[in-house]
């Protein structure tokens, strides 16, 4: 215990110290030195937390006290580091998956000019810190830190090319949707204060039992809020897809590896509290399923690769809250670990196709690059799978364990969630057919300049493959292996309190069997109709109508809110500028300026210089005077 209390800090202090060695010498630093730097404190990172997930596995939770991080007569707040079974793997997604897309960007923005490079690895090293810094607080408040530390990298990163007005635009819309989200996790963490007078796990999950009902279901309620802003559900789910105004590397790095993730740890670490709130359960399992649902049907009429993964990142999501919305909390972790490995492999893998073609992102303007770019190819088909839920790739173990503990719920999440995969399955295979199948559709120049990318972008690629296909078989079920679900037991300390809450109904294996069967099945039938439809796609001039083009438009989503929420306010502030501001208050503060400029004026004519007017003045002064000592 005392060895991994004494390196501990080292996880997130080494990304800390890329960003300001980066980002203080970047006018210094050459592309070579900033890259290995960026890169190489995060693989310190992911070395130590390697190590500590070795130690962890005793089963123990290690908290590190620091300093007193608020020390007042009513509330101390310390600034612990609280290493357990589940911020370990989570360090090991962050920094591992991390690591892979810190080495892609070397080759990916060589064209970046050396300060802006090494400006750019400041901010993802600074991205990574942040993220540590969430999942390995040891309360509330210093995971609220790395929330809003995430939320600010997230802003940098999405306007990287602040020159585009529209990147601007994103990244403005991505601050602030956070920002509602975080005023919900704000209040719940000021509730829990009030109430118990702590923030920290271990005495919050101890004394659980002191709140109210409606404490609980208050205080999980608005911790959803804002994991619905981090990990975009609906409500404010539509800054995710605009995030892919930053270069792809980031978009690899917020929906696979840091970010998005952050509301599912939230919830996961806070599984007592939301346990014992079951209202609360079924708004995120309903939130969650609306979302996966929402966002597969977006995703099926995009043509911009990178909106279709980020689409797909939004569904998965979903799925994810659905887990953590049944009480399968081991599942949702599973797949936040299982998609940080495909999801991060098929955005890499969409910024080498992006490479190749010289910056175009258009599905409809590609097509044949399988013969050309033949590692990108397979890995990314790899990825497909994987994200398809085939078996025996990641995918399908923890897609396949969500959907079995929702159905034990309720057998309508789990035909939903089946129909949900169903399009996820097509419009994976959409994009694959149309990208890497058929003959080329871009212009000569493009086909001319087409090549496999650098080892450095494929050489993550192949290591995030690999991980894809076998990443799930550290949670095959008991049904298929004797023993049981390894991740479940490594896990188990951390949702013991939760399953002696609320036990999980077994699910006989004959059911299991075939659940899994008819969702794999589903899948398939999808995956082939995908294939077979968009393998020889031509482009054609014709415009989506009817339904496709509502899906080709996101349901108008955006429209709607520009409408009721973007323009109303933008109106209220014009009338607040033009009518409140120049006219009252600025009227007010003026006339007050002209007023004891009008008065000085007058005044000053009663310095008239004459001796006799002041004699006059001096009477009057004594009448008043006499008047006033007599009569009041």
């Amino acid at each position: 215990m005392n060895n991994i209390l004494q390196i501990v800090w080292l996880i997130p202090l080494l990304p800390l110290i890329g960003f300001l060695i980066n980002g203080l010498g970047r006018n210094n630093l050459s592309k070579t030195l900033a890259g290995v730097i960026g890169s190489g404190v995060i693989l310190g990172s992911f070395l130590i937390s390697l190590y500590v997930f070795f130690i962890v596995k005793d089963g123990n939770t290690h908290v590190a006290h620091y300093f007193d991080f608020i020390n007042t007569a009513s509330l101390k707040v310390g600034f612990d580091f609280q290493v357990d079974q589940l911020s370990s793997l989570f360090l090991l997604i962050i920094t591992g998956v991390g690591f892979l897309i810190h080495v892609y960007s070397t080759s990916y923005m060589h064209d970046e000019a050396p300060k802006d490079f090494a400006k750019y690895f400041s901010f993802l090293n600074l991205f990574v810190f942040s993220m540590l810094l969430l999942v390995m607080g040891g309360n509330y408040i210093i995971m609220f830190i790395g929330w809003e530390g995430v939320g600010l990298c997230s802003y940098l990163l999405i306007g990287y090319w602040f020159k585009n007005n529209d990147y601007n635009n994103a990244a403005n819309k991505a601050f602030v949707m956070n920002r509602i989200g975080d005023l919900g996790f704000l209040l719940a963490v000021f509730w829990l204060i009030a109430k118990l007078g702590t923030a920290d796990y271990h005495t919050v999950f101890a004394n659980v039992s002191k709140l109210s009902s409606v404490d609980i279901t208050g205080i999980t309620l608005l911790l959803f809020v804002g994991a619905t802003g981090k990990s975009a559900q609906i409500p404010l789910y539509t800054w995710l897809p605009d995030a892919m105004a930053g270069p792809t590397p980031v978009s690899a790095l917020i929906h696979a590896a840091t970010m998005v993730t952050a509301g599912i740890y939230m919830i996961a670490r806070s599984n007592v509290l939301f346990t014992m709130a079951p209202a609360t359960q079924t708004v995120v399992a309903v939130v969650g399923l609306s979302t996966a649902i929402l966002a597969a049907t977006i995703a099926l009429k995009q043509n911009d690769i990178k909106k279709v993964l980020a689409y797909s990142t939004v569904s998965q999501l979903g799925y994810m809250f659905l887990g953590l919305g049944v009480g399968a909390y081991t599942g949702a972790v599973f797949h936040v670990m299982t998609h940080a490995f495909f999801k991060a492999l098929l955005f890499l893998g969409a910024g080498s196709v992006i490479h190749a073609m010289g910056g175009e992102q258009d599905m409809r303007n590609m097509g044949g690059l399988k013969k050309y770019m033949n590692i990108t190819h397979i890995t990314f088909l790899l990825g497909c799978l994987a994200i398809a839920g085939m078996p025996p790739f990641s995918g399908f173990f923890s897609k396949d364990e969500i959907l079995a503990n929702a159905f034990e719920k309720n057998p309508v999440y789990w035909i939903i969630g089946v129909l949900g995969a169903m399009m996820t399955a097509f419009y994976m295979f959409r994009l694959y057919a149309m990208t890497f199948l058929g003959k080329f559709r871009g212009t000569d120049d493009q086909q001319h300049h087409l090549h496999e990318s650098p080892a450095a972008i494929t050489f993550p690629l192949i290591i995030l493959a690999i991980l894809a296909v076998i990443g799930g078989w550290i949670g095959i079920p008991e049904v298929f292996m004797h023993g049981g679900h390894r991740l479940e037991a490594f896990l188990e300390p951390i949702f013991a309190q939760s399953n002696l809450i609320a036990s999980k109904a077994e699910t006989s294996h004959s059911k299991e069997y075939m659940l899994m069967g008819i969702s794999v099945l589903a899948s398939l039938i999808a995956l082939v109709y995908a294939w077979n439809k968009f393998s020889q796609y031509k482009k054609t001039a014709e415009e989506e109508t009817g339904l496709g083009k509502v899906l080709a438009n996101k349901w108008y989503v955006d429209e709607l809110y520009d409408s009721i929420i973007v323009k109303p306010i933008q109106s209220m502030a014009t009338f607040f500028n033009n009518v409140i501001e120049k006219n009252i208050i600025d009227g007010f503060v003026n006339g007050v300026g002209k007023a004891v400029n009008y008065g000085g004026r007058q005044i000053r004519l009663l310095q008239s210089g004459q001796v006799g007017t002041y004699v006059l003045l001096m009477v009057f002064g004594i009448l008043i005077l006499f008047i006033i000592q007599l009569f009041l």
